[in-house]
């Protein structure tokens, strides 16, 4: 299975930070968040940032200036990935559909953590009634049950997107969440609205949370010119390209716009992953990038 050959590609590759602040997917394994799973480790003099509940008074008193405590997270840190599995993903205009790099890229990094030493649990969801919960457990007794549910769950035919699938995930999710988790978002963010914002406002307070996007070009450029056949089986009509493009890339812009002033508004990395790229490959460039 193309989804446990990538444990090899895992090797030597970490979610755990080597510097206190990281873009991309790395997140801080050090943190200044109080909570379960997280040892005091020093204090440091404060600065504009940092949480004002982890300030030491006794320390700030004696020395004259701010101080702050730093907690270290635990070494077997809980790993949340969120996989939004909907039929809107038997979709791609390149490389592979987008639900194949979702797959892949939810294998890879489940790797990762397991072989860093951290517990990796999933919340799945593909358009039916309940997500999927799989617990967090260490090692490939975490990984493969996953894996396996990432390939019951894929679309096997083209169909309408679930909307309501990405918040169903995260609300799941939430009361399953111990401070200082890492949460991986995969999703193409088709369902994103007001209560997908509050739940990941209430996440990325005790937790790291970072989004991976699943784009396709033929979404971001639209249509080429002439006359095209689309829809979706038995709902089939003719689209101008030229005449439909204009309204296409305004629905993308806005598509865009939106989950770009999230992930900022959050302070939320956010990484695109295309059809177009071989998966692998761009994840292990990112973690390699984060970790230098």
């Amino acid at each position: 299975m193309d989804l446990v050959v990538l444990r090899g590609a895992a090797h030597g590759l970490s979610l755990h930070a080597h510097r206190p602040a990281l873009a991309q997917l790395q997140g801080g394994h050090r943190s200044v968040q109080r909570g379960r799973g997280l040892a005091f480790e020093e204090v440091r003099p404060y600065v504009a940032g940092d949480d004002a509940r982890t300030i030491d008074w006794r320390v700030t008193a004696r020395r004259g200036k701010p101080h702050t405590k730093l907690f270290r997270e635990e070494r077997e840190r809980p790993v949340w990935i969120v996989a939004d599995l909907h039929r809107g993903l038997f979709f791609g205009s390149r490389r592979q559909f987008k639900s194949t790099v979702l797959l892949h890229a939810a294998a890879l990094l489940c790797w990762v953590a397991a072989l860093g030493g951290d517990r990796v649990g999933a919340v799945i969801t593909d358009g039916s009634a309940a997500a999927h919960i799989l617990p967090g457990r260490a090692r490939e007794a975490g990984v493969l049950p996953i894996l396996q549910m990432l390939v019951e769950c894929q679309p096997k035919a083209p169909g309408t997107p679930n909307p309501a699938g990405l918040q169903m995930a995260l609300s799941t999710l939430r009361p399953l969440l111990q401070p200082g988790s890492l949460v991986l978002v995969l999703s193409d963010f088709v369902g994103l609205d007001g209560d997908v914002e509050d739940i990941l406002t209430g996440a990325s307070t005790h937790s790291d949370v970072r989004l991976l996007w699943i784009t396709d070009m033929l979404e971001r450029t639209g249509l080429p010119a002439g006359t095209h056949r689309v829809g979706l089986p038995e709902r089939l009509w003719w689209m101008d390209g030229q005449g439909s493009l204009d309204a296409w890339l305004a629905a993308w812009a806005q598509r865009e716009q939106s989950l770009r002033a999230l992930a900022m508004r959050l302070n939320l990395p956010l990484v695109s992953l295309d059809t177009s790229e071989i998966v692998s490959d761009r994840l292990i460039t990112l973690l390699k990038e984060s970790a230098a």
